[in-house]
């Protein structure tokens, strides 16, 4: 699976059997904060929405901006990868939610 990287819609994303997932981000606040994440059903499972995380999160490191999640998507894969020291966003209004 090839995550690839459109900056000027701030996105990040992966076209699979004839679907796109994506990842959609802002910059904000000395970081980067993912908003919203879409994995189209018939391509679910295949751990796409987290290889499309992480890529964000990388890309954020190594410009030197810190992780944060508005998406709840986000929101949980940040809990579960604690090295990234991510913060939720004060936009975050609770599970399955994201910002649009």
């Amino acid at each position: 699976m090839e995550v690839k990287h459109d900056e000027s819609r701030q996105e990040f994303y992966v076209e699979l059997e004839g679907h796109r997932a994506h990842v959609s981000y802002k910059i904000h606040d000395e970081g980067l904060d993912i908003r919203h994440t879409i994995v189209p059903e018939a391509i679910g499972g295949k751990g796409i929405a987290s290889a499309l995380v992480q890529a964000a999160y990388d890309y954020g490191r190594c410009k030197g901006l810190k992780a944060i999640a508005t998406c709840s998507y986000a929101v949980i894969w940040l809990q579960r990868h604690p090295e990234y020291q991510g913060e939720v966003s004060s936009d975050y209004i609770g599970k399955g939610s994201c910002a649009l």
